[in-house]
Protein backbone atom coordinates (compact mmCIF):
# COMPACT_ATOMS: atom_id res chain seq x y z
CA UNK A 1 0.00 0.00 0.00
CA UNK A 2 1.41 3.62 -0.73
CA UNK A 3 1.68 5.87 1.96
CA UNK A 4 -0.92 8.44 0.65
CA UNK A 5 -3.38 5.41 0.40
CA UNK A 6 -3.00 5.23 4.28
CA UNK A 7 -3.65 9.52 4.60
CA UNK A 8 -6.73 9.10 2.95
CA UNK A 9 -7.85 7.08 6.12
CA UNK A 10 -6.32 7.63 9.08
CA UNK A 11 -5.63 11.66 10.10
CA UNK A 12 -2.52 10.67 12.30
CA UNK A 13 0.16 8.47 11.55
CA UNK A 14 2.64 6.66 13.31
CA UNK A 15 6.27 5.31 11.83
CA UNK A 16 9.16 4.02 13.26
CA UNK A 17 12.73 3.75 11.27
CA UNK A 18 15.29 1.25 11.44
CA UNK A 19 18.43 1.04 9.70
CA UNK A 20 20.20 -2.61 7.92
CA UNK A 21 22.33 -4.29 10.17
CA UNK A 22 25.96 -4.63 9.99
CA UNK A 23 26.60 -7.82 11.78
CA UNK A 24 25.15 -10.90 13.29
CA UNK A 25 24.43 -9.65 16.71
CA UNK A 26 22.60 -6.61 15.25
CA UNK A 27 21.06 -8.70 13.06
CA UNK A 28 19.63 -10.79 16.05
CA UNK A 29 18.98 -7.28 18.02
CA UNK A 30 17.00 -5.66 14.72
CA UNK A 31 14.72 -9.05 14.57
CA UNK A 32 13.68 -8.39 18.07
CA UNK A 33 13.48 -4.94 18.12
CA UNK A 34 10.65 -5.02 14.87
CA UNK A 35 9.02 -7.64 16.96
CA UNK A 36 8.18 -5.49 19.69
CA UNK A 37 7.36 -2.85 17.31
CA UNK A 38 5.47 -4.65 15.43
CA UNK A 39 2.80 -5.02 18.45
CA UNK A 40 2.06 -1.64 18.22
CA UNK A 41 0.94 -1.72 14.95
CA UNK A 42 2.87 1.33 12.96
CA UNK A 43 1.46 2.91 9.56
CA UNK A 44 4.94 2.31 7.96
CA UNK A 45 8.04 1.88 8.76
CA UNK A 46 10.96 2.60 6.58
CA UNK A 47 14.73 1.63 6.20
CA UNK A 48 18.19 3.91 5.92
CA UNK A 49 20.08 3.62 3.07
CA UNK A 50 24.22 4.19 3.90
CA UNK A 51 25.67 7.44 2.55
CA UNK A 52 26.81 6.82 -0.90
CA UNK A 53 24.80 3.83 -0.75
CA UNK A 54 27.13 2.19 0.86
CA UNK A 55 24.54 -0.42 2.77
CA UNK A 56 22.36 -0.73 -0.77
CA UNK A 57 22.06 -4.45 -1.09
CA UNK A 58 21.58 -4.56 3.18
CA UNK A 59 18.44 -1.68 2.64
CA UNK A 60 17.20 -2.99 0.08
CA UNK A 61 17.38 -6.52 1.56
CA UNK A 62 15.65 -5.46 4.67
CA UNK A 63 12.74 -3.17 2.93
CA UNK A 64 12.09 -6.47 0.60
CA UNK A 65 12.17 -8.34 4.05
CA UNK A 66 9.63 -5.94 6.00
CA UNK A 67 7.13 -5.51 3.08
CA UNK A 68 6.53 -9.03 1.59
CA UNK A 69 7.63 -11.35 4.42
CA UNK A 70 6.38 -9.88 7.17
CA UNK A 71 3.80 -7.82 5.65
CA UNK A 72 4.32 -4.10 6.96
CA UNK A 73 3.81 -0.89 4.63
CA UNK A 74 7.75 -0.36 4.26
CA UNK A 75 9.22 3.15 3.02
CA UNK A 76 12.64 2.86 1.20
CA UNK A 77 15.28 5.71 1.81
CA UNK A 78 17.53 6.23 -1.94
CA UNK A 79 20.00 8.55 -1.49
CA UNK A 80 21.30 9.75 -5.20
CA UNK A 81 24.71 11.79 -4.22
CA UNK A 82 27.62 10.46 -6.87
CA UNK A 83 24.50 8.21 -8.72
CA UNK A 84 24.41 8.56 -12.17
CA UNK A 85 20.89 8.29 -14.18
CA UNK A 86 21.51 4.86 -15.70
CA UNK A 87 22.05 3.38 -12.00
CA UNK A 88 19.00 4.83 -10.84
CA UNK A 89 16.89 3.46 -13.12
CA UNK A 90 17.95 0.25 -12.69
CA UNK A 91 17.48 0.86 -8.49
CA UNK A 92 14.20 2.12 -9.13
CA UNK A 93 13.27 -0.66 -11.31
CA UNK A 94 14.04 -3.26 -8.84
CA UNK A 95 12.12 -1.68 -6.08
CA UNK A 96 9.41 -2.19 -8.20
CA UNK A 97 9.43 -5.58 -9.37
CA UNK A 98 9.74 -6.17 -4.92
CA UNK A 99 6.45 -4.67 -5.25
CA UNK A 100 7.63 -1.11 -2.88
CA UNK A 101 5.78 1.74 -3.39
CA UNK A 102 7.09 4.46 -0.64
CA UNK A 103 10.35 6.07 -1.19
CA UNK A 104 12.30 8.48 0.61
CA UNK A 105 14.15 10.87 -2.11
CA UNK A 106 17.42 12.08 -0.13
CA UNK A 107 20.16 13.57 -1.15
CA UNK A 108 22.62 11.92 1.13
CA UNK A 109 25.72 12.87 2.85
CA UNK A 110 28.41 14.94 0.73
CA UNK A 111 31.88 12.98 1.29
CA UNK A 112 34.17 14.88 3.19
CA UNK A 113 35.99 16.52 0.48
CA UNK A 114 32.32 18.07 -0.10
CA UNK A 115 31.41 17.96 -3.90
CA UNK A 116 34.58 18.54 -5.57
CA UNK A 117 35.14 15.21 -8.29
CA UNK A 118 31.39 13.73 -7.81
CA UNK A 119 29.13 12.79 -10.81
CA UNK A 120 26.99 16.08 -11.51
CA UNK A 121 23.86 13.80 -12.52
CA UNK A 122 22.24 14.15 -9.06
CA UNK A 123 23.40 17.13 -6.46
CA UNK A 124 19.93 17.97 -5.22
CA UNK A 125 16.99 15.53 -3.83
CA UNK A 126 14.89 17.65 -6.12
CA UNK A 127 16.77 15.71 -9.14
CA UNK A 128 16.20 12.60 -8.16
CA UNK A 129 12.53 13.28 -7.22
CA UNK A 130 11.04 14.19 -10.79
CA UNK A 131 12.37 10.42 -12.22
CA UNK A 132 10.58 8.61 -9.66
CA UNK A 133 7.65 10.22 -10.08
CA UNK A 134 7.40 10.39 -13.33
CA UNK A 135 7.36 6.35 -12.92
CA UNK A 136 3.77 6.60 -11.36
CA UNK A 137 5.15 3.53 -8.73
CA UNK A 138 5.41 5.02 -5.46
CA UNK A 139 4.66 7.72 -2.83
CA UNK A 140 7.30 10.07 -2.48
CA UNK A 141 8.69 11.46 1.03
CA UNK A 142 10.63 13.89 1.37
CA UNK A 143 12.74 15.57 4.63
CA UNK A 144 12.20 18.29 6.20
CA UNK A 145 14.11 20.81 8.78
CA UNK A 146 12.46 22.81 11.09
CA UNK A 147 15.54 24.57 11.83
CA UNK A 148 16.57 24.94 8.50
CA UNK A 149 18.87 22.57 6.25
CA UNK A 150 22.44 23.75 6.90
CA UNK A 151 23.72 24.83 3.80
CA UNK A 152 20.53 27.01 3.44
CA UNK A 153 21.37 30.78 3.97
CA UNK A 154 18.23 31.07 6.07
CA UNK A 155 14.85 29.85 6.69
CA UNK A 156 13.17 31.14 4.29
CA UNK A 157 15.59 30.21 1.30
CA UNK A 158 15.09 26.13 3.01
CA UNK A 159 11.37 26.94 2.67
CA UNK A 160 11.88 27.71 -0.58
CA UNK A 161 13.77 24.32 -1.63
CA UNK A 162 11.35 22.40 0.21
CA UNK A 163 8.72 23.73 -2.08
CA UNK A 164 10.67 23.31 -4.97
CA UNK A 165 10.77 19.37 -4.03
CA UNK A 166 7.15 19.13 -3.51
CA UNK A 167 6.28 20.71 -6.71
CA UNK A 168 9.06 17.95 -8.26
CA UNK A 169 6.27 15.52 -7.06
CA UNK A 170 7.25 14.85 -3.21
CA UNK A 171 3.87 13.43 -1.67
CA UNK A 172 4.81 14.28 2.00
CA UNK A 173 7.01 15.40 4.47
CA UNK A 174 8.95 13.80 7.61
CA UNK A 175 11.14 16.31 9.23
CA UNK A 176 14.54 15.99 10.73
CA UNK A 177 14.18 15.81 15.05
CA UNK A 178 14.17 18.78 16.93
CA UNK A 179 13.87 19.12 20.59
CA UNK A 180 11.65 22.36 20.53
CA UNK A 181 7.70 22.14 19.38
CA UNK A 182 7.65 25.28 18.55
CA UNK A 183 10.35 25.19 16.27
CA UNK A 184 7.83 22.08 14.14
CA UNK A 185 5.02 24.41 14.34
CA UNK A 186 6.37 27.50 12.85
CA UNK A 187 8.08 25.69 10.09
CA UNK A 188 4.40 24.43 9.37
CA UNK A 189 2.96 27.33 9.65
CA UNK A 190 5.71 28.91 7.10
CA UNK A 191 5.12 25.78 4.85
CA UNK A 192 1.49 26.17 4.90
CA UNK A 193 2.04 30.63 3.56
CA UNK A 194 4.29 28.72 1.02
CA UNK A 195 1.53 26.99 -0.47
CA UNK A 196 3.18 23.98 0.90
CA UNK A 197 -0.49 21.62 1.88
CA UNK A 198 1.35 18.37 2.27
CA UNK A 199 1.53 16.37 5.11
CA UNK A 200 4.16 17.10 7.66
CA UNK A 201 5.28 14.32 10.01
CA UNK A 202 7.41 15.54 13.16
CA UNK A 203 10.59 13.15 12.93
CA UNK A 204 10.88 12.56 17.05
CA UNK A 205 14.08 11.26 18.40
CA UNK A 206 14.31 10.46 22.52
CA UNK A 207 17.42 11.39 24.37
CA UNK A 208 18.04 7.96 25.76
CA UNK A 209 22.02 8.75 25.00
CA UNK A 210 23.14 12.21 25.80
CA UNK A 211 26.37 11.94 24.19
CA UNK A 212 25.34 10.36 21.43
CA UNK A 213 22.42 13.03 20.83
CA UNK A 214 24.58 15.39 21.47
CA UNK A 215 27.31 14.45 18.28
CA UNK A 216 24.08 13.73 15.82
CA UNK A 217 23.00 17.24 17.13
CA UNK A 218 26.07 18.92 15.84
CA UNK A 219 26.00 16.69 12.33
CA UNK A 220 22.49 18.00 11.09
CA UNK A 221 22.17 21.55 13.06
CA UNK A 222 18.95 20.58 15.40
CA UNK A 223 19.83 22.24 18.56
CA UNK A 224 19.54 21.23 22.03
CA UNK A 225 17.75 23.75 24.05
CA UNK A 226 19.83 25.30 27.02
CA UNK A 227 17.06 23.37 29.09
CA UNK A 228 17.66 20.47 28.16
CA UNK A 229 21.08 20.38 28.46
CA UNK A 230 21.45 21.09 32.25
CA UNK A 231 18.92 18.27 32.71
CA UNK A 232 20.98 15.67 31.02
CA UNK A 233 24.55 17.00 31.81
CA UNK A 234 24.86 15.80 35.10
CA UNK A 235 23.19 12.59 34.50
CA UNK A 236 24.85 11.66 31.49
CA UNK A 237 27.17 8.74 33.37
CA UNK A 238 23.93 7.48 34.72
CA UNK A 239 22.44 5.45 31.78
CA UNK A 240 19.14 4.27 33.79
CA UNK A 241 18.58 8.22 35.69
CA UNK A 242 19.06 9.12 31.38
CA UNK A 243 16.92 6.64 30.14
CA UNK A 244 14.32 7.56 31.96
CA UNK A 245 14.62 11.44 31.57
CA UNK A 246 14.88 10.91 28.14
CA UNK A 247 12.01 8.83 27.75
CA UNK A 248 9.15 10.93 29.85
CA UNK A 249 10.73 14.32 27.88
CA UNK A 250 9.81 12.63 24.74
CA UNK A 251 6.53 11.46 26.00
CA UNK A 252 5.67 15.16 27.18
CA UNK A 253 6.97 16.21 23.34
CA UNK A 254 5.11 13.84 21.53
CA UNK A 255 1.80 14.64 23.53
CA UNK A 256 2.38 18.25 23.18
CA UNK A 257 2.70 18.17 19.64
CA UNK A 258 -0.57 15.65 19.17
CA UNK A 259 -2.34 17.82 21.02
CA UNK A 260 -1.58 20.84 18.96
CA UNK A 261 -2.26 18.94 15.87
CA UNK A 262 0.14 17.51 14.35
CA UNK A 263 -0.67 14.43 12.62
CA UNK A 264 1.26 11.93 13.58
CA UNK A 265 5.06 10.84 14.82
CA UNK A 266 7.68 9.48 13.17
CA UNK A 267 10.22 7.96 15.49
CA UNK A 268 14.02 7.23 14.80
CA UNK A 269 14.44 4.12 16.52
CA UNK A 270 18.30 3.60 16.28
CA UNK A 271 17.40 0.03 16.21
CA UNK A 272 16.21 0.15 19.60
CA UNK A 273 12.33 -0.81 20.60
CA UNK A 274 12.47 -0.49 24.34
CA UNK A 275 12.08 3.46 24.36
CA UNK A 276 9.88 3.62 21.39
CA UNK A 277 7.61 1.24 22.94
CA UNK A 278 7.67 2.92 26.30
CA UNK A 279 7.12 6.26 24.96
CA UNK A 280 4.10 5.30 22.50
CA UNK A 281 2.41 3.22 25.13
CA UNK A 282 2.51 6.21 27.58
CA UNK A 283 0.49 8.15 24.93
CA UNK A 284 -3.51 8.58 25.65
CA UNK A 285 -5.02 6.52 23.46
CA UNK A 286 -7.80 8.96 22.47
CA UNK A 287 -4.39 10.91 21.03
CA UNK A 288 -3.57 8.52 19.16
CA UNK A 289 -6.97 7.49 17.00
Amino acid sequence: MRITEIFEYHIKTFSFEFFPPRNYQSILELGINVGQLLKLSPSFVSVTYGAGGSTQELSFDLVDYIQNKIGLTTMAHYTCINANKAKVEEDLKYLIERKIENLMLLRGDLPSEGSSGLNTDFLHASDLIPIAKSLDAFSIGAAGYPEGHQESRNIEEDIKWMKYKIDQGSDFIITQMFFNNDLYFDFVDRARKANINTRIIPGIMPITNYKQISKFSKMSGATIPDSIVQRFEPIQDDPKIMYRTGVDLAIEQCIDLLRKGAPGLHFYTLNKSRATVDIFSSIPHGLTN
